[in-house]
């Protein structure tokens, strides 16, 4: 399986949920995240998170990691995927919590 499966599944549950996705660049700073996600807060859902995608069995490399730590210590979430199943069971969490209010 290829890595744009693994986007192009990300792109229409995001979407489903009336959301959307944005191809990030970031400018000189390696490692970064390379999907933002964008869910209706209206619905529950926060309202941004960040998502590296992987090709299956691919995991984030070590200055990949480095700046999501730097990311998340900055109180931002960054969520790392690789199958079209870590996707969906992602999206799903988001979507049980946002009904329990979490």
């Amino acid at each position: 399986m290829r890595e744009s499966t693994v986007e192009d599944t990300l792109d229409r549950l995001v979407r489903a949920l009336g959301g959307e996705t944005r191809k990030v660049k970031w400018i000189g700073r390696r490692g970064a995240p390379d999907r933002m996600v964008l869910l209706p807060v209206a619905m529950g859902f926060p309202p941004a998170f960040l998502v590296e995608l992987k090709r299956p069995g691919k995991t984030a490399e070590a200055h990949q990691e480095r700046e999501h730590e730097r990311l998340r210590a900055a109180g931002l979430v960054v969520h790392v995927w690789d199958t079209v199943e870590k996707v969906g069971a992602g999206i799903q969490g988001l979507v049980e919590d946002s009904a329990l209010g979490r």
